[in-house]
């Protein structure tokens, strides 16, 4: 099979700033036959000698930061301060899951008295494949390669084809750590490699994506009957009850949570309900905020909005302004793409909308909202209810008791008190619904790349 060679485009400003070749079919196996017989040493290796390995990638993310987020940049468009976050976060997730791994995947004694003991031992599943995303690859990936790695697992990594560049310098950093060339591969292509990667005779599946694809991907390999972990897409609601404190301060939080990185997270703020006592003070401050932000070349010192990652998604966002703007919605700020290089798209928030409307039940994935006014906290549940995604929800609220009690109604697997679009690495990171299947995170996630067994000891 010919390879074909794939282009990689700046999205600020359309240029192609490089090319790879995309692994042929006969490529893709070879990297799994080599992984296949590199897994069994690395198993064998310590667990306190992979942390050492991984704790010197940590370090190595931190002395080519500049570089690395300058990378990122210009594949995904994010503004540079934006990606430097990006890289100091996934060190900050990393340092709790090396902190810890020796710990949760140490064998576990669950019985010790006279002639019986009884324990667990957590065994790696062997050879793994992680199909990440592009929108916070280093993100995603260290949720799901580095515990994968620390329990003894080889790894087959595809990046996203929008992030492709940042993806190989991921590899190249975890062998100059010490991580073995057969231990880590990555696998470079679209959709046609990331199908491939379907056929293999895998040991567990990890994916990063969108709803549709992550389905797709379940039900392929279920007939395998090894574990497929999906972090799929959201449409997280956020509730401002009425007894808030800080008005102007609130806005401004949930403005960034809901346009942080354009939107484009899995866990950014997609709705918005907002009491009715304090509806227009908020969505004034909210609106003030929106409109201070500086637009721009992601390369410039304090731009806050940069280009879309994806020039489809204009269009998506375009569909949801029009549908919504039909069915009696009104456009408070922004609502069109750009002019010019690059997929840009204006902020946008829209008000008078409800459930009937795109924007407010389909995923947007873009610096767009919609706000609803909301008479009690009983509205704000039935509509914070009415979604087939279950990732995350907020609340803002002057009482902690108040909002759990909202959140504890909510099937989403994250709740927030005065807080959103934010991941513990201590706390596990999983979705509902369409929002997914399987844990990342926490020792819950520790343990997903891992396989339990169970010894009966008598004597």
């Amino acid at each position: 099979m010919q390879k074909i060679i794939m282009k990689i485009i700046n999205p600020a400003t359309e240029e192609v700033i490089g090319d790879v070749k995309e692994d042929t079919k006969e490529g893709v196996l070879a990297k799994f036959q080599a992984l296949k017989a590199a897994q069994p040493g690395w198993q064998k290796t310590p667990v306190s000698d992979r942390v050492n390995v991984l704790r010197i990638y940590s370090n190595l993310l931190e002395k080519n930061m500049e570089q690395l987020a300058a990378l990122l940049t210009s594949e995904v468009g994010k503004p540079l301060q934006q990606s430097r976050n990006e890289v100091a976060g996934a060190r900050t997730r990393m340092k709790w899951l090396i902190d810890n791994a020796e710990k949760y995947l140490a064998e576990e004694w669950m019985v010790k008295e006279p002639g019986l003991f009884e324990k667990i031992a957590y065994e790696p599943l062997g050879v793994v494949c992680n199909i990440s995303a592009w929108n916070y690859p280093y993100l995603v990936g260290v949720n799901a390669f580095v515990p994968a790695l620390l329990a003894g697992n080889a790894v087959m990594y595809k990046p996203s084809e929008y992030s492709t560049l940042t993806g190989l310098e991921m590899e190249r950093l975890l062998k100059e750590a010490g991580v073995p060339d057969d231990v880590f591969q990555v696998v470079v292509g679209a959709r046609e490699v990331g199908a491939l990667l379907l056929d293999l005779p895998l040991d567990g599946y990890f994916f990063t994506g969108s709803y549709k694809t992550g389905k797709y991907i379940y039900e392929k390999v279920a007939p395998k009957m090894v574990p497929c972990q999906c972090e799929l897409g959201g449409k997280d609601p956020l509730y401002v009850a009425d007894d808030v404190s800080d008005i102007k301060a609130v806005a401004a939080g949930t403005a960034d949570g809901a346009f942080y990185n354009n939107g484009q997270s899995c866990c950014s703020v997609e709705r918005i309900y907002v009491h009715e006592k304090i509806y227009d003070r908020y969505l004034d401050e909210f609106t003030k905020e929106v409109k201070s932000w500086k637009i721009g070349q992601p390369t410039e010192a304090d731009v806050y909005i940069g280009p879309l990652s994806r020039k489809e998604q204009v269009a998506v966002l375009e569909n949801q302004v029009k549908d919504a703007e039909a069915k009696g919605a009104k456009l408070v700020v922004g609502g069109k793409s750009i002019a010019g290089k690059g997929y840009y798209f204006e902020p946008t928030v829209l008000v008078n909308v409800d459930h009937s409307m795109s924007v407010m039940h389909d995923e947007s994935f873009g610096p767009i909202i919609g706000i609803m006014k909301v008479k009690n906290d009983d509205e704000a549940v039935k509509l914070m209810q009415d979604t087939e995604y279950g990732l995350t929800a907020s609340v803002y609220s002057h009482g902690q008791a108040r909002a759990e009690k909202i959140l504890q109604q909510i099937n989403a697997g994250t709740g927030y008190w005065n807080c959103c679009d934010r991941v513990s690495a201590a706390l596990p990171w999983s979705g509902r619904m369409h929002s997914g299947i399987g844990t990342t995170l926490s020792h819950a996630g520790l343990r997903a790349f891992t396989k339990p067994k169970s010894y009966h000891l008598k004597g």
